[in-house]
């Protein structure tokens, strides 16, 4: 079985990071990747303190193994968040869209392990510096929030700054990306469209559908302009986003336009008015599981990966 030094750090089985998707990483997907072996991650997302607890109960109901919580710092509630997750003591904090140093005094004071998004050497070396246990390099394949580079350009790049455990995110879908993070120095994966399909996912079925009908050619990214560009399945609204970016409309009048279409995507499934997040290894997903099966599934594939990593190599 694959184990790595991230695996002794947090107490998992796996080292499998579920990433934080607002709207979608809820207490139950966490608490069933967390009771398969794998870190399961709350999304705080632009929720309240009074959401996130009880997503934090949701998650301790069904499992009694590591879970995290994904901060996203430009939240409004960041503050009082950053609050309940010291308060639960949690065992793990995952940071997005900005920089956590404010908080790590009181989180690392309870005895939380901080482990930040980072999109760049800069800022996982500054990480590493207030105190992060390991920070989550994150390449401009993964759906949601992104930067410029690339998963395969960004880790090892990473990997060579800091100290600290490297956990690769963005383009991985299956054994073969798993085993390739191993080869580019990261100690272990997060996997966030993958687990969009769990059977344990709560999220519309028609999310659930486009991410399952996609192609290598079906996600687009916008945001640019704005500053904080995304990465989603193309439809209706993405295509008009788009055109909008660059056309003459106020920056307050493109970001009203994108206002609320998570929501209308993860929730109510509206396929022309939503914004449907995934990374390009969309097409690589083609059927639902049980978090157990996709976890399991790729470790033994990985397994088999490195096994056989030299036989074209003489």
């Amino acid at each position: 079985m694959i184990s790595t030094p991230i695996c002794d750090m947090l107490g998992i089985r796996y080292p499998i990071f579920q990433g934080g998707m607002a709207w979608i990483s809820d207490g139950k997907l966490a608490g069933a990747v967390s009771e398969a072996g794998g870190l399961g991650i709350i999304s705080a997302m632009n929720a309240n303190a009074e959401y996130l607890r009880e997503q934090i109960k949701i998650a301790r109901e069904l499992t009694d193994k590591p879970f995290g919580v994904n901060i996203m710092l430009m939240s409004p509630f960041a503050d009082e968040v950053a609050k309940v997750v010291a308060e639960e003591k949690v065992a793990v904090v995952t940071t997005g869209a900005g920089n956590p140093s404010k908080y790590m005094k009181d989180w690392l004071a309870a005895g939380i392990k901080v482990i930040p998004v980072v999109a760049s050497v800069s800022m996982a070396r500054l990480m590493q510096r207030v105190g992060a246990c390991a920070v989550i390099a994150e390449g401009g394949e993964s759906g949601g929030h992104i930067g410029e580079t690339t998963t395969m350009a960004l880790v090892p790049q990473v990997t060579s700054a800091v100290t600290i455990p490297v956990i690769a995110a963005g383009g991985i879908g299956d054994g073969r990306g798993v085993a390739a993070a191993f080869m580019l120095g990261a100690v272990g994966v997060q996997l966030g469209t993958r687990f969009l399909v769990a059977k344990e996912c709560g999220v519309h079925q028609n999310y659930k559908n486009k991410v399952l009908k996609a192609n290598d050619i079906a996600t687009m990214s916008t945001g640019k302009r704005l500053g904080h560009p995304v990465r989603s399945i193309k439809n209706p609204y993405t295509k008009e986003y788009f055109k909008l970016e660059y056309s003459d409309i106020s920056d307050e009048e493109l970001e009203a336009y994108g206002r609320g279409s998570l929501y209308r995507a993860a929730v109510e499934g509206d396929e022309k008015t939503g914004c449907f997040l995934a990374g390009q290894i969309a097409g690589m997903v083609n059927k639902e599981q049980t978090a157990k099966e996709i976890i399991e599934e790729i470790f033994t594939q990985a397994e088999d990966v490195l096994k056989g990593a030299t036989k074209w190599v003489k």
